[in-house]
């Protein structure tokens, strides 16, 4: 474990504190394809059990009273994989949209995707939107970053703002010309597979994220991890450039 989420081992969580101080939770979902290859098994199998694990995830933050989750699923980056992991990927993403779908009353989440829509073929970007539509009125929330990248949701925003006739903007118009304008800033953004770097994600709106990273590969991800994660989160004394 890496960062400070070693520090709370037997975790006392408060929803009431969660629900105030944690708002919004982000994870670079890192380590699918090492987590495979540990086990001798393709790249593949590792977004299959990735996938999965984001179920689990999205669900015990959920529990914990956290109301909106974004995870980096697929960067404007990952295009250049080769052919057959970014089919699976995609295979792996019509699954997970029908299978929303299907048990959207039961787990009462909005889905929004973060990125540009236009890249996919028209049975996806249905599928994408139909899952958006349909989950709307959910209170809880998960954003998928899929084809996005920061920078590029930058200049998406500038351009926006360029079209609509604004010779000079403020840091308000830009956030709000984000795709994550429907949600406060992450609070928290946690990486997993052990590397310390947050790969062209949220860079805007992570200003004043605090930021956790862990050796365990993304799949190995489990409650018990959350819990720790979320507590030490809790004891962070964030001061936002100010002084007590």
């Amino acid at each position: 474990m890496l960062g400070f989420s070693k520090r709370v081992k037997n975790p006392q969580i408060s929803k009431d504190e969660v629900e105030q101080k944690l708002r919004h939770i982000a994870f670079i979902m890192d380590g699918n394809g090492r987590w495979a290859k540990k086990r001798g098994l393709p790249r593949k199998a590792g977004h299959k059990y990735g996938a999965e694990n984001l179920r689990r995830v999205a669900n015990r933050c959920k529990e914990l009273g956290i109301k909106a989750i974004t995870v980096y699923a697929f960067s404007t980056e990952n295009w250049s994989r080769p052919k057959d992991e970014v089919d699976s990927i995609m295979r792996l993403l019509c699954n997970f949209c029908d299978e929303a779908v299907r048990d959207r009353e039961k787990n009462k989440i909005r889905f929004v995707f973060l990125g540009d829509k236009a890249v996919f073929d028209s049975e996806m970007r249905d599928k994408l939107e139909k899952l958006e539509e349909m989950t709307a009125d959910y209170e809880h929330i998960l954003n998928i970053a899929l084809n996005y990248g920061a920078r590029d949701e930058l200049v998406h925003s500038v351009n926006s703002l360029i079209a609509e006739g604004k010779e000079s903007v403020t840091e308000q118009d830009i956030s709000s010309r984000l795709y994550t304008s429907h949600v406060p800033d992450p609070d928290l953004i946690v990486r997993t597979g052990g590397d310390f770097r947050i790969s062209n994600f949220l860079l805007w709106q992570a200003a004043y994220a605090e930021l956790c990273f862990t050796k365990t590969l993304w799949p190995d991800l489990d409650e018990r991890e959350i819990d720790r994660i979320v507590a030490d989160f809790l004891t962070r004394d964030r001061r936002y450039g100010n002084v007590k």
